[in-house]
Parts: structure tokens; C-alpha cells; sequence
């Protein structure tokens, strides 16, 4: 029993549309939408950066060479990049059918140093001077536990 036709594994009509296959593939191993459309992104994004070359038409090498524009022209994160990665792969894996190869080696995005933001005990206290006196106690909570809404 061949790869193609084991069981779970799930082929797309070849007569549909490249973004309609993903659909299909995408409904039948229960995606969520936002990954089909962030995929679908990263999808159409490669196909445009080759030139509306069709995917069957190109590989590992063109692969490589979008994900490292990707890196050095628009300095994407580095997650940001895996997720083209990964939306690339599962086209050629899951919807195509097609053995990509190996990528080698794709230029990385560079990470900023980046310095936290501290304030000084007098702009604490002003800040939390400014908040109503209903909220006060639990942000001054907050901040004296090191608790954070959301840490860069």
C-alpha cells in the first residue's frame, strides 16, 4: 500500500482550483479556517513571489529562496517564517501529493536586541495615580507581583 492511498490520508479533486483543494484537504483533517486562510496567505504569497508559477512546477530549490526573501526583504519573525514553512510544506505534502526534498539551508530573520522598558518608581506612581480608585488595588497587585498583561 503506497503513501497515496493509505488509510486517513485524503487526496483532493485534481480538477479544483489550487485554493479549493486546500479546502477540501482542510475540512477533511477538521482545520480550523484561520489556518486555512493564514495557509492559503503563504500559499498565494510563494506562488506570486515565483511569478504565478504553479506550484507543481517548482521545488525545494524556489521553496528556499522564498522563505529567504522573506527573512532578508521583509524581515519577517521567525515564527512568522516557520509558519510559511509550514503552510508550503502541507501544500506539497497534503494537498499535492508531491515529495518536496530537502530545503537546505534558508537564511533566518536576524532577532532585534531589544532593551525592556522600565519605569522609575516616580512614573509608577503616577501611572497608578491615574487609575479610578475601583481598579486601583488590583493593578497596584499586578504591578507589585510582576504579573503582566502581555510581556514582549
Amino acid at each position: 500500500m503506497n503513501e497515496s492511498t493509505s488509510p486517513g490520508r485524503f487526496l483532493p479533486n485534481p480538477k479544483l482550483k489550487l485554493r479549493e483543494q486546500l479546502a477540501e484537504v482542510c475540512r477533511f483533517r477538521h482545520m480550523s479556517h484561520r489556518t486555512e486562510n493564514a495557509y492559503w496567505h503563504w500559499m498565494k504569497g510563494f506562488i506570486l513571489f515565483h511569478g504565478k508559477k504553479h506550484p507543481r512546477d517548482m521545488g525545494a530549490e524556489e521553496v528556499q529562496t522564498y522563505l529567504s526573501h522573506l527573512a532578508s526583504a521583509r524581515n519577517v519573525a521567525k515564527a512568522t517564517q516557520n509558519q510559511a514553512l509550514n503552510a508550503i510544506v502541507f501544500l506539497y505534502r497534503d494537498v499535492l501529493n508531491v515529495e518536496l526534498g530537502m530545503i537546505g539551508e534558508i537564511e533566518r530573520p536576524q532577532r532585534a536586541v531589544r532593551l525592556p522598558t522600565v519605569l522609575t518608581k516616580e512614573e509608577v506612581r503616577q501611572v497608578l495615580a491615574l487609575v479610578s480608585p475601583d481598579h486601583q488595588l488590583a493593578c497596584q497587585l499586578l504591578y507589585g507581583t510582576g504579573m503582566r498583561l502581555m510581556v514582549a
